[in-house]
């Protein structure tokens, strides 16, 4: 029983992330950015994966230099990485590969490094493929159509269904 309560127990450093993803979409990228890093210094580079990834991926949003952007979304692909090689919240990870690689193809775009933005928006559809048929991957879907038409690959920027999808 108590090993049940403490699998559904919060987890208080995903909330404490969540709580500056909303204070940096409310406005605050100066402060979001001040408080991830110190929510990076406690983690650590050597801390729990899934944190790592989904803070080091919000991270990335937060940085004015391109450069730095690509290096922190590079850090959450790797813990991603580590975190489905542990098979540590292994449906949680899989759910944010297509994110990750579509910011990696935004930031190779952004540094005009085409081929490997194109190399990870491919990443990002195969990975995205396995997204369920609801809100999120529709937002995924959108999001690969919109770099899909800045890279000139003829995407729509329209959400196609899993069952239709080539």
């Amino acid at each position: 029983m108590a090993e049940r309560q403490e699998q559904a127990a919060p987890d208080a450093v995903l909330t404490r992330i969540g709580q500056v993803v909303m204070l940096h979409h409310a406005g605050d990228r100066e402060e979001a950015r001040h408080r991830y890093l110190g929510l990076w210094a406690e983690i650590g580079e050597h801390g729990d994966p899934l944190h790592r990834c989904t803070l080091a991926h919000y991270l990335a949003d937060t940085q004015d230099d391109p450069a730095d952007e690509l290096a922190w979304d590079l850090r959450a692909l790797t813990a991603a990485d580590e975190a489905r090689e542990e098979a540590v919240a292994v449906a949680a990870v899989i759910a944010i590969y297509p994110s990750l690689h579509l910011n990696l193809a935004d930031d190779y775009l952004g540094l005009g490094r085409r081929d490997a933005a194109r190399t990870h928006l491919r990443w990002a559809r195969e990975a995205a493929a396995a997204l369920a048929d609801d809100s999120y991957g529709e937002g995924v879907w959108a999001a690969i159509g919109r770099l899909e038409s800045r890279l000139g690959e003829g995407g729509t920027g329209t959400w196609t269904p899993p069952r239709q999808r080539p």
